[in-house]
Parts: structure tokens; sequence; C-alpha cells
């Protein structure tokens, strides 16, 4: 396959790291709207992250087999399939006002971008030659960032409707709040409807379009190896170790962005869910993109440590400041954390041969970080504040420094 016949593949390959990306950044919006809802603790609401995060630990292993055995385009659609029918399920859990049905319908919608990344991000970084491989992933990643800055924005302006203030809640019976409260939380249904119809449609196009399938180098014997023997290989198991902490990291930062503003920074929730997209989403955006332009000449592992350095650097002044100061913290979070997803899973997945898509699976499961590391801030913010819970993005970068300076060394194998 010649490196034009990769083009028209690799566009489509990038077109779903937005797709993704779109609905991941829905979720900052998410978390706050069904918090007020459903009357939840911050605890409580980081739940939508949870069963978001924890259909990749499940998924994950399963949507190796999937393009293991069928291979990229096969998940591709699947993958694509419960994605669509996840955001159509937000029409019968608004209608039902159940916040376990919301929870559901996240967590089937997580089950189809979990098949989606295992299948994509490889395959954007195998389709070319492995010395850029690093730099291909970030390009595709950078759609990803553009959706970080629209969705926000977007969402602010759809699912926060300009509803009654607390002060006029707290003054209606029981049964009007709940009719209030019912008529807000309705308001997830045609951005989700919508969704779900943009999805379908590029499942079409993906069942008609023919993709390469990339064969990774096999050895003799490869063939008979499983997850064990990709597990073999130390820098795998460290990328695994700091993708978890890193993801953990993202949704702390980006997830309860709209709660840490309205309590650190004085925002209300609509200025706070628009800031989500044209602050912490364009930070995230123009950092990726000067990450990938920087690593034509900075390698990507040093890139890794400087920006992690700096990550723990403003997230002790997350932890300590206020006002002005805190947003600009925050902010350079997003910024310096951009290019951390896909320059892990590039070094993670670097050498590993027929071992790439079982190694893939594995690092895709450690996403399941981003389920469990919010509720650790969530119960800290609960009994301190949301700005102390900053301890746990800060200790998640240590994290990712460490494999940036040593993790990442591929040691060779038998």
């Amino acid at each position: 396959m010649t490196k034009n016949n990769y083009l028209f593949p690799f566009i489509m390959i990038t077109s779903l790291f937005f797709m993704w990306g779109f609905v991941h950044n829905l979720d900052p919006i998410l978390i706050p709207h069904l918090k007020r809802s459903f009357s939840l603790s911050t605890l409580e609401a980081s739940l939508v992250d949870f069963s978001v995060f924890i259909a990749y630990f499940v998924m994950a292993l399963p949507a190796g087999f999937i393009m293991k055995k069928y291979g990229y385009k096969s998940g591709i659609i699947i993958g694509l399939c419960l994605f669509a029918i996840g955001s159509f399920l937000f029409i019968p859990a608004a209608n039902t006002q159940a916040y376990s049905f919301f929870l559901g319908a996240l967590f089937i919608i997580a089950c189809g971008l979990t098949i989606l990344e295992t299948a994509a991000n490889p395959y954007a970084s195998l389709l070319g030659p492995k010395e850029t491989a690093s730099f291909r992933l970030n390009l595709s990643q950078s759609f990803n960032g553009l959706a970080a800055t629209l969705a926000p924005i977007i969402g602010s302006r759809i699912i926060m409707i300009k509803g009654v203030s607390d002060e006029e809640l707290s003054t209606m019976t029981v049964s009007a709040q709940q009719l209030t409260l019912a008529s807000e939380a309705s308001s997830v249904k045609t951005p989700y409807l919508v969704l779900g119809a943009i999805i379908l449609l590029i499942t079409l196009v993906f069942l008609f379009i023919k993709l390469p399938e990339i064969k990774e180098t096999e050895v003799d014997g490869d063939e008979k190896r499983g997850i064990l023997h990709a597990l073999a290989h130390k820098h795998l198991r460290w990328a695994i170790a700091a993708q978890f902490f890193y993801v953990g990291a993202q949704v702390c930062v980006l997830s309860l962005f709209v709660l840490y503003a309205t309590t650190a920074v004085g925002f209300d929730q609509q200025q706070a869910g628009e800031y989500a997209g044209y602050g912490m989403g364009l930070a995230f955006l123009i950092g990726r993109i000067i990450g990938t332009s920087l690593m034509k000449f900075i390698k990507a592992e040093l890139l890794l440590v400087i920006y992690s350095v700096i990550c723990v650097i403003l997230c002790a002044f997350a932890m300590a400041t206020v006002g002005t100061l805190a947003l600009i913290s925050v902010t350079g979070v997003a910024f310096f954390m951009s290019i951390m997803f896909p320059t892990i899973f590039s070094l993670g997945i670097k050498d590993l041969g027929n071992d790439t898509k079982y190694g893939s699976s594995l690092i895709i499961m450690s996403i399941v970080g981003g389920a469990l590391l919010p509720l650790a801030m969530g119960y800290i913010s609960d009994i301190s504040s949301i700005q102390i819970g900053y301890i746990v993005p800060l200790v998640c970068f240590l994290v990712v420094l460490a494999f940036g300076w040593t993790g990442h060394k591929v040691v060779k194998t038998n």
C-alpha cells in the first residue's frame, strides 16, 4: 500500500477521533447538569465518569479479540453501532427521569468508544512509517482536541438551559421542584439524538469504503501468543500504568472543571461550561498542535517529561490559588497534558510486532483510571474542597513523568 493509498483511510480514521472527543467532552456539561437535576453530591455526580470509563476496562479485551479475529474495519463498525445505540437511549432516559438509565446509556456509548479507540489508535499509528507514528497519532488526536473545544460550548448552550435559580427552586413545593428539574433534565434529548444520527451516517460510510488491513510484523510462532506474551514487554507494562494515571488526571481536570470554576474562580454554571470549551478545550487543542509540531525537533519522550513537570507545578498552583490565577493554572494543565495520551500510547506499542493488537487493548483497558480516580477527587472534594482534590491529578502526572523518564525504554524480549 503506497503513501497516497493511506490518505483517505487516515482521514476517515481521524474523523473518529473527533466524534469520540465530542461525546467525551459533553461529560463536563452533563455532570453539573445531572448533579442539579438529581440533587447529587460531587461523588455521586462523578458516577458519570465512572460509567463511561469502566466500560474501557470491561470492553478493552473483547475489543482486542474482535480486532485480532476480524480486523480493524469490523471493530470500527461494531463500535460505531454501539455508539449510536447509546446515544439514542438518552431519549428514554430523559423520559423516565432515572439517573441509573442515564448512566446505562453512557456505559453503552463508552463500550462503543472502547472498540473504536482500540482500533483507531493503533491503526492511525500504523498507517505509515513507524518513525513518524507519534507525530501521526498526535495529528489525529488534534481533532480530538478540536472536539474538546466545540463540545462544551455547544453543550452548555443546548443542555444548560436557563432555568429557575436555586433560590427560586427552594421556594417551590416538592412536586413543582420535581417537574422543573425534570424539564431541565430533558434538554439532553436533542443533542444526543442528533449525535446518534450522525454516527449512523458515519457507520454507513465505513460499511462501503475499503480500508487496508495493516499487518504487523510477525515472527514464527507469534500467532499463538496472547495477552501474557504482550505483557512480557516492560515498556508496555509501564505504558499501561502511565495511561491509567494520565486518563484519570485528564478526566479529573476536564470533567470536573465546571465544578472547580464555580467554586474557585467564581463563574456561574453557563460561564464555566462555555469556558470549558473556548478556554480549556481550546488550550487542549492548541497544546496538541504545538506539541505535535515540537515532536519534529524534540523526542516524544523528552517532551513528555517536560510537560509532566509543568503539569505537576500547575496542579500545585490550582490547589493553592483562587480567581484568575487558579483559572490560568488549570487552563495551563489542559494545554500541557494535551500530548500525553497519544504519546504514551505510541511509545507503549512501539516494537510490539504481532503483540500490537493485544498491547493496544491493554493500554485502552487502562483508561479505567478515568472511572476510578475522579471518584477519589470527588470524595476529597466533598470532605474538603475541590481545590484540595487537585492532589489527585498532581500525583497522576508524577507517574507519567516516570514513564517519560525511564519507563518508555524498549527492552527486547524473546
